[in-house]
């Protein structure tokens, strides 16, 4: 059984924008308000499944709807990675750009060369829903890219197709829902207008502790780092990208865990990063390329990306987690990937950026990831 619970206190507000601080306090009094004393999440025995994926776009109607997959139909796109897919109690991914059929409102751009636009038909959403996708991300550089219109059909797509989401300021900053009587709380952080600060780390904190008083689990996306096969390592220092300050993904995802986060899942480097476990609790730095089928780069690593299957207990522990490997090329449906590229770089990249974890986790060359006893 799936119960949305959403905190979404602004979903239906005019256009007129909410200030930040406003937002904030208004979200924490309507998850703090009728939680009586006493009532936080309790130990339960028993484990759940979280499979994650990275970045979705399925095509896009800007510039012209020839980036979109032949006569519009996305229904083959996901279908090789479908058993990939399944098997867990949440499935997520990040959705790159927006769900709209109104292509009247793209964003401008001063420099077309680096800026790209997405926005997906709406009936896109079928295929997500056929391959699993019951959690997506809404926060990222892309959620802005027709404007309000955009990002209204985006939320009106998504609630009407029964899929939770987070992660845009003026419409849903969290979601908690109940699956199998465990009860979720879902939050999405990005460094871009319109989607919930990543980098206001304080005001993070609040929210992420205002979930896991009320979840038993709480799992936190974040769009962070900057892009491209040149920046696939964690420097825990604050990463720009084209002068943009794109956050400092490292103290953010610890900072999270230590108010209550218990699965943080990455994205936005548009590569795959290392994996980390911190405090008993599984970080995904990025989950590179999931489905990205025109308009981005998907050529060398860029064309890789892990599915994760993360296992935790009832409470947000890890206990283990298995990566498969995926790959894709331009305008084709993304497949197994039979030479397990995006594992074997997870392991290098573990290595290198967390040389701590070799007395923490196994990552075998089976794709199981394992804590040492």
């Amino acid at each position: 059984m799936d119960v949305r619970q959403s905190a979404c206190p602004s979903a239906n507000l005019p256009k007129n924008r909410m200030t930040d601080s406003y937002r904030t306090f208004f979200l924490l009094f309507l998850l703090y308000a009728f939680v009586p004393a006493g009532a936080q999440a309790q130990p339960a025995s028993g484990e759940v499944t979280i499979v994650a994926a990275g970045d979705i776009m399925l095509g896009t109607i800007f510039p012209s709807r020839n980036y979109l997959p032949a006569g519009e139909d996305c229904s083959e796109l996901l279908k090789p990675l479908h058993a990939a897919l399944s098997g867990g109690d949440i499935t997520f991914g990040n959705l790159e750009g927006v769900l709209t059929n109104n292509a009247s409102t793209p964003k401008k751009c001063d420099d077309p060369s680096v800026c790209y636009t997405f926005g997906m038909p709406t009936h896109f959403v079928n295929c997500l829903v056929d391959a699993g996708f019951n959690l997506l991300s809404v926060a990222n550089n892309h959620t802005g890219d027709f404007g309000e219109q955009g990002r209204r059909s985006t939320v009106e797509t998504l609630e009407k197709a029964g899929i939770h989401f987070a992660g845009l300021a003026d419409y849903c900053v969290t979601d908690t829902f109940t699956i199998k009587g465990v009860k979720y709380g879902f939050a999405a952080f990005a460094p871009n207008s319109g989607t919930v600060n990543l980098r206001d780390i304080p005001a993070a904190e609040k929210i992420v502790r205002a979930l896991a008083a009320t979840c038993r689990i709480v799992i936190v996306s974040f769009h962070g780092g900057a892009e491209g096969s040149s920046r696939q390592h964690i420097t825990r220092q604050t990463e720009y990208f084209i002068g943009e300050d794109r956050g400092n993904v490292y103290e953010f995802a610890h900072r999270m865990i230590d108010a209550g986060a218990d699965v943080l899942l990455g994205h936005g480097p548009h590569v795959t990063r290392a994996v980390e476990v911190y405090r008993n609790r599984f970080i995904a730095y990025s989950m590179g390329n999931f489905c990205t089928f025109d308009r981005i780069n998907v050529s060398g690593v860029s064309g890789i990306a892990p599915v994760f299957k993360i296992r935790t207990d009832k409470n947000g522990a890890f206990l283990n987690a298995e990566i498969i490997s995926t790959c894709q090329e331009k305008r084709q449906p993304p497949k197994i990937d039979k030479q397990q590229r995006a594992l074997k770089v997870i392991q290098q990249l573990t290595r290198q950026d967390f040389p701590e974890m070799a007395d923490a986790i196994t990552i075998s060359d089976d794709g199981a990831i394992t804590i040492k006893n």
